[in-house]
């Protein structure tokens, strides 16, 4: 265009400009940009604006900066202070973003909506939360409503994202796409199975269509909330799927035990023609770990390597340790980890080999585990714990207490467990021991209800993990108070008979817990579907579908 002397105009520029800033080509906007001061249209306003926006987008924030303070006030518009608040945010520099914020002569919607998206990914919920609230109501967009669903969800508080999901919906905001999967994907994390449906019933009645990145957040929120039946059938009716569609339902089978289920649909991934990556080969290494199908997992591995040429990462050279340890191949597992991984083991990596001594009741290579665990990370209290609880199971108290007087010293705290369940809508948590809930006297009175008929069924609580320098009664109080007993017991009381009981465990169920579930499925005649940190156990008639596996 230049060579035929074709002048370009304030058009040609802004596609120019945005071409430059797509591709990310920085020494060649600095060109441009000469050439737009030599064309006379350096203060056009609608140029200044795509100009700004090019060094934003090329993290050219001083540049950007300069551009916005040497134009003329009357050239300045709204847009432009919007793209420098919102590169000030994305950049980290709330305080000038907030400066900005409070120069501008005129407030659109995207300058709040900005500095809100910029509070929420700095991790200040509340400044969001106060920013939202003094927010004018008539400028409250479906941009504003969803980037407070996204923003809370992101910052881990997913119930409040569901309030504020529901509070736009009574204020006749339509969602749009955006809003919706991060709704999903806030009841995926709590386990809100009651909410997700009606979010469900919402994207169906109000024609948002199910595309592929609706339709993966709700087989992901389904399989997740325990529901994989759901999820399967949201899947089949998926006119599209993508790598990520079928990742998420092998990963649904294989945190819910299923390991036929999974390979099957891994055959069928295979035959529709898409290649699998690494994250759909670590779903398949994680249903072999599930289900105790340890050759088959080592065979996943080494296709995955040799027939597609996908480098392992940490997660898939854990995932083998855990297999292997899981199984008892505990040399084996050890051997994996000292010879054939090619990049340092992490904290996780050492973590599952030291389950697995724990389970296996193998003292000497858990305490190899525990010294590489303490070295890694020194104040982590899971390996101080787990090597408690090693000794423990063995009779050596001494050592259990010489560790936990070690964790005293040094300071190490236990993370406490905590557990959900959803009651008519309604997430209810629960903290170990917890005496707080409104209902805790009629909680721990519908337990040891349900502890009493359990025994005349055979349970016997498993107390051996506890310390031993206390009664035998007081070792059943520190294990019957349990987050997840607790809301196990309060779901019984609020729900009617036959409704089934989903709950969401932040930590691994521990052996007294899972046992007292299979006789309160069995006495309840109810089926309980509880999901631990590692994956889903769905107790029924006194079974549980993971056999004692897990």
């Amino acid at each position: 265009m230049l060579r035929l002397d074709i002048r370009p105009d304030r058009i040609t520029y802004s596609f120019t400009l945005k071409s430059i800033a797509g591709m990310g080509l920085r020494r060649l906007a600095r060109d441009l940009h000469g050439h737009i001061m030599k064309s006379g249209l350096e203060f056009d306003y609608f140029v200044r604006e795509q100009l700004l926006k090019m060094y934003v987008k090329l993290d050219k924030q001083e540049l950007g900066c300069k551009v916005f303070d040497e134009t003329p006030e009357r050239v300045k518009t709204v847009l432009m202070w919007n793209v420098l608040i919102d590169g000030y945010c994305k950049d980290g520099n709330l305080d000038k973003a907030k400066e900005l914020f409070y120069e501008m002569p005129e407030k659109s919607s995207g300058s709040w909506n900005s500095l809100i998206s910029g509070f929420f990914r700095s991790g200040d919920v509340n400044g969001a939360k106060e920013l939202f609230d003094r927010m004018p109501d008539k400028q409250k967009d479906v941009v504003s409503w969803s980037a407070m669903v996204s923003g809370l969800s992101d910052n881990g508080d997913h119930d409040k994202a569901l309030s504020v999901f529901n509070k736009m919906l009574e204020v006749s905001v339509k969602p749009n796409k955006h809003t919706v999967v991060s709704a999903l994907k806030a009841c995926a994390k709590i386990g809100a199975l009651e909410a997700g449906v009606q979010i469900h019933d919402y994207i169906l009645n109000n024609g948002l269509g199910l595309n592929v990145i609706v339709g993966n957040a709700l087989v992901d929120m389904y399989a997740k909330c325990g529901n994989v039946e759901s999820a399967t059938y949201v899947f089949e009716n998926m006119k599209d799927k993508d790598i990520l569609t079928w990742s998420i339902m092998i990963w649904g089978w294989a945190h819910h035990g299923n390991f036929k289920k999974a390979i099957e649909c891994f055959k069928q991934m295979m035959y529709s023609g898409i290649k699998p990556d690494g994250g759909v080969f670590l779903a398949l290494l994680t249903a072999c770990s599930h289900s105790g199908h340890v050759n088959g997992g080592l065979n996943f591995f080494e296709s995955m390597r040799l027939d597609y040429s996908i480098d392992p990462t940490m997660k898939h050279y854990t995932s083998i340790v855990d297999m292997l340890g899981r199984a008892g191949r505990l040399t084996e597992a050890l051997e994996f980890i000292e010879e054939k991984m090619t990049i340092a083991p992490d904290f996780v990596t050492w973590g599952a080999l030291f389950r697995a001594c724990w389970a296996h009741k193998n003292v000497k290579m858990a305490e190899l585990a525990a010294e590489m665990l303490s070295r890694l990370e020194p104040g982590h209290s899971g390996s101080y714990v787990f090597l408690s609880n090693v000794y423990a199971a063995v009779g050596k108290w001494e050592d259990v207490e010489r560790v936990r007087k070690l964790m005293q010293v040094r300071g190490v705290g236990k993370n406490p467990g905590w557990s959900y369940v959803e009651i008519d809508g309604q997430v209810h948590f629960f903290f170990a021991s917890d005496q707080t809930h409104e209902y805790a006297k009629e909680i721990y009175l519908k337990l040891e209800e349900l502890k009493t008929r359990a025994r005349k069924y055979g349970y016997i609580p498993e107390t051996e993990l506890v310390l031993h320098n206390i009664e035998e009664e007081e070792k059943e109080d520190a294990l019957g108070s349990h987050s997840e007993k607790l809301a196990l017991a309060f779901a019984l009381i609020k729900t009617s008979p036959g409704t089934i009981i989903r709950i969401i465990k932040n930590l691994r169920v521990c052996e007294d817990c899972h046992h007292l579930m299979k006789y309160a499925s069995k006495i309840s005649q109810r089926e309980i579907v509880l999901r631990d940190e590692k994956r889903f156990h769905h107790f029924k008639d006194g079974a549980c579908s993971c056999g004692d596996y897990w």
